[in-house]
């Protein structure tokens, strides 16, 4: 798979995403393969609502052949977030069964899942914890029997991600986050010029492209487009 059918897909779901207010998102450094992102937490029976979530999302030139990796920066007490931020989560192991696991195929990453469906089930994990096999046990066990002091770590971690909230931005109160959608809304323009699902369709010249810096105005990124194409 080319390099240029993985950038074509990933702006297409870029684009996309900016229109939510549940999430916002910046290339780092203008890359297509690195997202600095930010989850909020908007439900008022959730424990974490209200949260401003950090995280970083990286994603290599096979996707969506590949999962991309998901990391908070500041991780919140939570039963399947490690340490060092990053997540036990089916949907971003590699594809396939696993019998070790018992995690059956469709459980896992496919290349019909998306960011957006990966996002949103990070939204429901927060709410709805993995106990039985837990990244952070203590937080497993706090959740299944001390619930109040789990709930006021909960709220320790949306204060402090809080901090992080820029200048001049309010997060919002009332935007309803629907269920993870498995199918991703596919660009008709793109996948009409990219051929079966073993090639995008890109030329060998566009393999040779740098990142282009995708900062700036919709319609330079639309041109950028024009030329990938």
């Amino acid at each position: 798979m080319s390099a240029s059918g993985a950038k074509q897909r990933l702006m297409s779901e870029y684009k996309a995403l900016q229109k939510e207010e549940w999430v916002n998102i910046d290339l780092n450094d203008g890359s297509l393969f690195k997202w600095d992102i930010a989850l909020m937490v908007i439900n008022p029976d959730s424990a974490f609502n209200g949260g401003y979530f950090k995280a970083e999302m990286t994603f290599t030139d096979k996707y969506p052949y590949e999962p991309p990796t998901f990391k908070f920066l500041h991780p919140p007490f939570h039963a399947n977030v490690y340490a060092d931020g990053k997540l036990c989560i089916s949907i971003l192991h590699t594809p396939g069964e696993d019998e070790q696991s018992g995690e059956q195929a469709c459980e896992r990453w496919s290349s019909v899942q998306s960011v957006e469906s990966v996002l949103r089930s990070i939204l429901l994990l927060l709410d709805d914890p993995e106990t039985a096999s837990a990244a952070n046990v203590d937080a497993g066990v706090m959740y299944r029997f001390k619930r109040d002091e789990y709930n006021q770590k909960a709220r320790e971690a949306v204060e402090q991600s809080k901090k992080d909230v820029p200048a001049g931005f309010v997060v919002p109160t009332t935007v309803a986050v629907a269920a993870p959608q498995s199918k991703v809304v596919e660009d008709d323009d793109f996948w009409a010029e990219s051929g079966d699902e073993e090639d995008f369709g890109g030329s060998d010249s566009d393999d040779d492209m740098e990142d282009e810096d995708f900062e700036g105005s919709e319609e330079e990124m639309e041109e950028t487009d024009e030329m990938e194409a």
